[in-house]
C-alpha cells in the first residue's frame, strides 16, 4: 500500500498556505514530486520541501509551476501575498529586535572544531535578528546572506575582439567540461558557463581582424557545445538541442570539421536517447559526410553514434557493422592528431561507447551479453579518475547487463561498485541507468543481497 503523504498545515503563515495549494494542484494534476519537478527544472525533492514550507520559491519559479500546472494563475497571485506577508514579518522583527535581547556568544565544546563566531553587534536589526544560536556559537541565516550579495554589472563587451579574449573563450569551455566530466550536468560550474556563453556569443558581434573571425566562431561553438551535451544529460532536452544546433552552426561558419563532428555526435545522441533513432542515425551519418577531413577518433565516435541508433531499431548486422567500423578506425588513432576536446575519446570510452550498442542488442535483439560485458569491464578499469560519470554509467550498465542475462549475486558486486561513482554525480542519464537497474533486480526481489541493494539504491542514490 502506498504511504500516504504527510498532512500540510496551512494555518501557520502564508507559505504554508502556498504549500498546501502547490500539493493541490500537482494531486489535481496527477504528478508526482519528481515529475513536476523534471517539468520546471528542479528536482523533486525541492517541490517536496517547498510544498512543506522548508524552502522559498520565488516569482519565476511560482510561474513556471502556474503554467505547468495549468493553475490559471492562482499560485502566481498566491506568491504575491506570500512576499508580502515575509516582507511585514520581516519590518515587525526589525522593530522588535534590540540589541539587549541579543544573545552573547557561550562557551564553546572544545571536544568538537571550533565554528567561526559570525555574532556582530553592528549589524542591522534584522540582520542581528538572523543569527542562530548552534552550539553556543551564533550561525547567519542563509536567507539573510543572500540579501546582502550586491547587484553585480556585466562585463561590457570590448570595442574589438583580441586574441585574449578568444583564448579565454577557450579556456572557459575546457574549464567546464572538466567539471562537467566529474560532476555531471548543473551546480556551479554550468550557470557560470552559461554566463560566460553569453558573453562569448556576443563577440560574435563585435568588430574582429580577419585572422580572428574562425578561431572566434570555433571558441564560441566550442563552449556552446560543453554546455549543450551538459544539457542533454540533465534532461533539458529543448535547450540542449538549441545550444548544440548553435554550436554546429558556429563550426560550419569557422570551417572547423572537428567542431563539426562533435557537435552532430551530441545531436545524434540526443535524437536517439529521446526514441528517435532514425533522427539520430541520419544526424550521424551527416557528420561522416567528409570522414577524409576527420581524425581516427572523430570518426570511431561518429560511427558509435551509428551503432547506437540502429542498436535501438534492433537492426543487428547494421549495428555489428557500425560498431567494426567504429574499431577499425580507433585502431589506427594517433595521440597527435586530434583537437584538445577529443582528448576525453580513450580506449576506456571507445569500449564503454561501443558497450551501449551491444547491450542494447543483447536486451532488445536477444543477442549474447558477452561483447557488451568484456567492453563494459575494459571501460570500467579504463576511465581515470576525472571521468567519474562515464564509469559510473559503465559500471551501471554491466551490472544491469548481468542482472537480466547472468548472475545475480555477481551483478549485485558490480552494482555496489558503480553506485559509489553514481552516488557522487549529478546526471538525469545516470539516473535513469540506476532506475533501470531496479527494474530488473526486482525479477530477483526475493534474494536478500537482491533487495539489499535496492533498498540501498533507492534510499541513497535515487532518494
Amino acid at each position: 500500500m502506498a504511504r500516504q503523504p504527510k498532512p500540510l498545515d496551512d494555518s501557520e503563515s502564508m507559505l504554508g498556505w502556498f504549500g498546501v495549494e502547490l500539493r493541490n494542484w500537482r494531486t489535481e494534476r496527477r504528478l508526482t514530486q519528481d515529475a513536476l519537478g523534471l517539468k520546471v527544472h528542479v528536482s523533486g525533492n525541492y517541490i517536496g520541501k517547498i510544498e512543506k514550507a522548508d524552502r522559498l520559491c520565488n516569482p519565476q519559479l511560482a510561474a513556471a509551476l502556474d503554467d505547468t500546472l495549468n493553475a490559471g494563475g492562482a499560485l502566481r497571485r498566491l506568491w504575491a501575498r506570500v512576499e508580502k506577508d515575509l516582507e511585514r514579518r520581516r519590518l515587525e522583527s526589525d522593530k522588535a529586535c534590540t540589541v539587549d535581547e541579543l544573545p552573547t556568544v557561550g562557551t564553546v565544546d572544545r571536544s568538537e572544531p571550533a565554528a567561526p563566531a559570525l555574532y556582530d553587534r553592528r549589524l542591522p536589526p534584522f540582520e542581528r535578528r538572523s543569527f542562530l544560536a548552534l552550539g553556543g556559537v551564533a550561525v547567519l541565516a542563509a536567507a539573510s546572506l543572500t540579501d546582502r550579495v550586491p547587484e553585480l554589472a556585466s562585463t561590457p563587451l570590448p570595442s574589438s575582439v583580441r586574441l585574449q579574449d578568444v583564448e579565454e573563450v577557450r579556456l572557459a569551455s575546457t574549464s567546464f567540461a572538466k567539471a562537467d566530466n566529474l560532476a555531471g550536468g548543473g551546480g556551479l560550474a554550468r550557470e557560470t558557463a552559461i554566463s560566460q556563453l553569453k558573453w562569448a556569443a556576443g563577440l560574435l558581434r563585435v568588430n574582429r581582424p580577419p585572422e580572428l573571425e574562425g578561431p572566434l566562431f570555433t571558441a564560441v561553438g566550442r563552449l556552446a557545445t560543453a554546455l549543450g551535451a551538459s544539457a542533454f544529460d540533465a534532461y533539458e532536452h529543448d535547450e540542449a538541442r538549441g545550444l548544440l544546433e548553435f554550436g554546429t552552426a558556429c563550426a560550419e561558419a569557422s570551417g572547423d570539421w572537428h567542431l563539426r563532428a562533435t557537435s552532430l555526435n551530441w545531436l545524434s545522441r540526443q535524437a536517439t536517447w529521446c526514441g528517435a533513432p532514425d533522427a539520430g542515425l541520419t544526424l550521424a551519418e551527416h557528420g561522416l559526410v567528409r570522414s577524409d577531413l576527420l581524425t581516427h577518433r572523430e570518426q570511431a565516435m561518429l560511427h558509435n553514434a551509428r551503432a547506437r541508433a540502429l542498436a535501438k531499431m534492433e537492426r543487428v548486422q547494421e549495428t555489428l557493422a557500425a560498431v567494426g567500423h567504429s574499431d577499425d578506425v580507433f585502431a589506427d588513432a594517433r595521440d597527435d592528431e586530434d583537437v584538445v576536446w577529443m582528448r576525453y575519446y580513450d580506449g576506456a570510452q571507445h569500449h564503454g561507447d561501443t558497450a551501449h550498442s551491444l547491450y542494447d542488442l543483447a536486451l532488445l535483439a536477444g543477442r549474447s551479453p558477452r561483447r557488451a560485458a568484456e567492453r563494459f569491464r575494459i571501460a570500467i578499469d579504463g576511465h581515470a579518475p576525472r571521468f567519474v560519470r562515464s564509469r559510473a554509467i559503465s559500471g551501471t550498465k554491466l551490472a544491469s547487463l548481468t542482472m537480466a542475462t547472468g548472475d545475480p549475486q555477481e551483478a549485485v558486486a558490480i552494482a555496489h561498485r558503480a553506485m559509489e561513482d553514481a552516488g557522487r554525480v549529478r546526471s538525469r542519464r545516470t539516473a535513469d541507468d540506476v532506475q533501470e537497474l531496479v527494474d530488473l533486480a526486482q525479477v530477483h526481489g526475493e534474494k536478500p543481497e537482491v533487495a539489499e541493494l535496492i533498498e540501498r539504491i533507492t534510499t541513497t542514490v535515487l532518494s
